[in-house]
Order: C-alpha cells, then sequence, then structure tokens
C-alpha cells in the first residue's frame, strides 16, 4: 500500500507516528501517511512566518502562473485523483471526478480573482481642508493563515482555504482530516511542482491536540475552520485577535410550493437528500410541502430515493457509499429511532448494515426530534406539511441553523418573500439548498457559521484593507496632485496588491 509523506514548510517528510487510512465501510487500507509532530508543526508555523514578506511581495503574474500550474496539473491526473478521493472517502467515484473537477476550477477562479481590481480611488476634497487630497484604498494579505478542512469533501474544501490565501500571498497551513488526507496530500505534490514558494503551504495531517494549538497561536492571523458548531464556536472563543471564519453546517431546509414542478422538486431534493450519504453540510434534511400537492410530491420523492442505488462507490453506477464509519451510520440510526419512538412513520429505508444506511424518508416527526432539529449528516430527509407558504418560511426559520435553502415555486413574488425573509446565507431558487459553485458567496447565519468561503470572499478574510491618503506636496500644487488623485489608472502605481 502506498506511503504518502506530509508536506512541513516546503518539504516532504515523515513521522514517528503512521497514520493508517482505511477504506470506509471496509477494512481494506487506502494509504498510510503520518501525523505530523509537535517539531514538524513548529517547523510548518515559522517557515510560513519566515516566507510572509516575500510572498506578500510576489508580483501578481507570478501568482497566477502557479495557481494555474496546480489547476492543469489536476486536470491531468483527475482519475487518479478521484480514485484516491474515492477509496479512502468512500465517496461514489462519479462524485469524487466532480470534486476534483471543482478543485482546480478553485485555482483558476483565484487566478482570475488576482488579476481583479482590487482598491479605489477617492475623493477627499470634500471640505477646504482636504482641498488636492485624494485616497487610495488597497488590500494586503493579513498574514498566516491556520486552515483546518473536514472528511467529507476532503479536496474541495481544503483547496478553498488553500488557493485564496495563494491568490493573496498569505502563507498558509493546512489540517487536513485523519480519515481522509491523503488526495490533499497529492494536491500538496501539484502545488509544490508548480513552483510554490517553499514554506508557503504546509499540509499536514495532525492529532487533533496538535491541530488545536493552531487556534491559539497568535502568529496566525487568520483561522478558517469548517466542521461542527460546537467545536468551530469553541474555536472562536479561543482564536484571540486573529480573524475567524467558520463553515459550521445546518439542517438544510426546501420549500415546495404549490405552484411548483413536483417531478423536478422531487429528483433535485433526493439528489441534495442523499448525494454522498448525505455528509454534506447543505444536505436537504427538511422539506416543507404545501399540502395540496403533499400527495404527489411525497410519492415522487420516496421514487426518486428509492431508486438510487447502494453499493461499492469504485462503481460508476453507484450513487451512494458507504458513511465515513460505523459510528457515524449508527448515529443515524438511532436517530431515525428516536424519531419513530416519538411518532414518525417510515416511507422509506431505515435499515442500517454496518457503515451503510440507505435512503431514508420520515414523515409526521415532531419538530423537536433530533433528526429534525440537529445536523444529521446522514442519508435521512424528513417531509412536513403546511397549510400556505408564509407557514413554510416560519418553519424554515425556527432552526438554529442559516446555511442555506432551496424554494421550488413558479410565483415571482413568493420568490422575492422567500428572498426577503428566509434567515439563512443562501436562497437558492428552483433547486435544492445542495447547490453551490466555487466562486459565489458561501457560508450561514445563526449558528452556521461566521464569514463567507467562495474564492473572492474568501480573500477578503485573508486581507487587511489599507489607506493611502495622499496630500499636494505644498500648498502651492493643489491642482495638480488632484488631478492625479483622479486618474483611476494610477492605482496601478501602488504597492503590490493582494
Amino acid at each position: 500500500m502506498a506511503i504518502w509523506p506530509i508536506f512541513v514548510a516546503g518539504e516532504w517528510a515523515e513521522s514517528p507516528d503512521k497514520l493508517v487510512v482505511t477504506k470506509p465501510g471496509t477494512s481494506a487500507e487506502a494509504g498510510t501517511t503520518f501525523l505530523a509532530t509537535p517539531a514538524q508543526y513548529e517547523a510548518a508555523v515559522s517557515r510560513a512566518c519566515g516566507v510572509r514578506a516575500d510572498l506578500a511581495a510576489m508580483p501578481a503574474y507570478e501568482r497566477i502562473r502557479v495557481l494555474t500550474g496546480v489547476a492543469d496539473r489536476i486536470d491531468a491526473r483527475r482519475d487518479e485523483l478521484a480514485g484516491l478521493l474515492c477509496a479512502e472517502a468512500g465517496k461514489p467515484v462519479r462524485d469524487a471526478r466532480t470534486e476534483v473537477e471543482r478543485s482546480a476550477l478553485t485555482f483558476r477562479v483565484a487566478a482570475a480573482e488576482v488579476a481583479q481590481p482590487g482598491g479605489e480611488v477617492l475623493p477627499l476634497d470634500i471640505n477646504v481642508a482636504s482641498r488636492g487630497r485624494f485616497g487610495i484604498t488597497w488590500r494586503f494579505p493579513a498574514g498566516p493563515v491556520a486552515a483546518i478542512s473536514p472528511f467529507n469533501l476532503p479536496v474541495s474544501l481544503s483547496v478553498h482555504k488553500v488557493a485564496p490565501a495563494m491568490a493573496v500571498g498569505a502563507p498558509v497551513v493546512l489540517k487536513v482530516p485523519s480519515a481522509a488526507p491523503l488526495t490533499m496530500l497529492a494536491v500538496a505534490r501539484l502545488i509544490d511542482e508548480a513552483g510554490a514558494l517553499p514554506g508557503s503551504v504546509s499540509v499536514l495531517p495532525m492529532s487533533r491536540r496538535l491541530g488545536d494549538r493552531m487556534v491559539t497561536d497568535d502568529r496566525f492571523k487568520v483561522l478558517s475552520f469548517t466542521g461542527s458548531p460546537a467545536v468551530g464556536w469553541d474555536m472562536k472563543a479561543r482564536a484571540g485577535k486573529k480573524k475567524v471564519v467558520l463553515e459550521l453546517g445546518g439542517n438544510a431546509a426546501a420549500i415546495v410550493d404549490e405552484s411548483a414542478d413536483l417531478q423536478w422538486a422531487a429528483q433535485r431534493c433526493a439528489y441534495g437528500a442523499f448525494k454522498y450519504a448525505g455528509q454534506t453540510c447543505i444536505s436537504v434534511q427538511r422539506i416543507y410541502v404545501h399540502e395540496r400537492v403533499w400527495d404527489g410530491f411525497a410519492a415522487a420523492f420516496t421514487a426518486c430515493a428509492g431508486a438510487l442505488r447502494l453499493g461499492d462507490p469504485a462503481d460508476p453506477a453507484t450513487d451512494l457509499g458507504p458513511m465515513i464509519d460505523e459510528a457515524a451510520a449508527a448515529r443515524a440510526e438511532e436517530w431515525v429511532c428516536d424519531a419513530v419512538a416519538a411518532g414518525a412513520k417510515v416511507l422509506l429505508g431505515g435499515e442500517r448494515g454496518g457503515a451503510w444506511y440507505p435512503p431514508t424518508v420520515l414523515a409526521g416527526v415532531p419538530e423537536d426530534a433530533r433528526v429534525c432539529r440537529d445536523e444529521a449528516f446522514a442519508p435521512v430527509a424528513v417531509l412536513a406539511p403546511v397549510a400556505d407558504f408564509a407557514e413554510a418560511l416560519r418553519r424554515v426559520n425556527q432552526s438554529v441553523f442559516g446555511l442555506q435553502a432551496g424554494v421550488f415555486t413558479r410565483d415571482v413574488w413568493r420568490c422575492w418573500q422567500a428572498f426577503a425573509q428566509l434567515e439563512v446565507g443562501g436562497v437558492i431558487l428552483n433547486d435544492a439548498p445542495t447547490y453551490r459553485v466555487d466562486h459565489m458567496p458561501y457560508g450561514g447565519v445563526k449558528d452556521s457559521g461566521l464569514g463567507r468561503e467562495g474564492v473572492r470572499y474568501a480573500m477578503a478574510d485573508m486581507t487587511e484593507p489599507r489607506l493611502l491618503v495622499v496630500a499636494p506636496p505644498s500648498p502651492a500644487a493643489p491642482s495638480a496632485a488632484q488631478g492625479v488623485g483622479r486618474a483611476a489608472g494610477d492605482v496601478t502605481r501602488a504597492p503590490r496588491p493582494s
């Protein structure tokens, strides 16, 4: 079985603490890597701090070259990376290919964002005392970034932290998930091959205890975490003065209005609920259906869910593979059993086999049941009838989470009503809340997180705005300085932007 060194401060290294990665649902090995030692952690952070100035001074064309080079290399090795991702995460190979392709796209979007205007020229002569003055704003790297990513999209969610950091010229130390670290280590090799400044990127599997040092380490100026709400909010409380970006998941809801195309809504909600065995933070967990179309939608959705194929993730025909481990499947089973004991009805599924849990559809679930109230992170969807659109909006907003919501309707007014009233980070019209494309702002409100990902928005969080005020060199020359200030082209002569 392949041995994967870890990427420490621009060097490939091993450690005494081996990490054997097992294929989900089996006892077979996907590969072996290493947990970083405290000394290796220190080397990565120290080197990141040491290259900070050189990286910030790197011209835009160099950053574009490296980012594009990574994207090209990912595209060239798509099938190899997808096979590795399928093996270590249990992700159906079709979904694994999509994740790899999206990861390449994220680096391309980052390269494109480097070339976008990053500042503005401000006229300051709005009173007599400021006559002849103007200002230039620009964004500069905030400093080293501590990034922590989860197992469910171990490549895509990692590159959504690494690519923006590379784009702005900020060094980054990435803690990859112990359950699925291998594919991102393979991507780290491509980052190295593309010519990233040595020490600017480190990719380290770590113990939870060692990784926790990143939270309180004052040398990091930004902490970007994707994971559970309890862990994320605790991190924020301990992070000190660094900027914190949290993407913490939820229990995403979809609304099916009486005017919706029921077959389309059923197909997209089934996709959104059961993709990667429901192990995504925007998995469709709650579906509120207008009572006039309840019977038709419930039948169509259950049929779509029942047609999904549960099987070997390496088989291109498979729709659902195993959950990440047996404990995750047992947790889903427990929550479903609790709901049934409280009066819920199982319309489909509900019977576990080891780490395998089938598409499960419930109705009549009490709103305080865990499978409705909390984040299931499993292939479980709860259907509930509503009397009208206003009730659907109210029930979506009752959740402590607010990441994304889907609304299926042909009524234009209800589109705007949902956009205005839903307490979420994103409203997806006529598609499942599981939809995401890599340049859009992505994040939530309430317990779902803080800040936004999506390349441009992550870049903003990894930088600080700085203002340059330009005054005339002497009182005799205000008009010349003022004229320069109003020439937008002069912004290109500002210090190297992020």
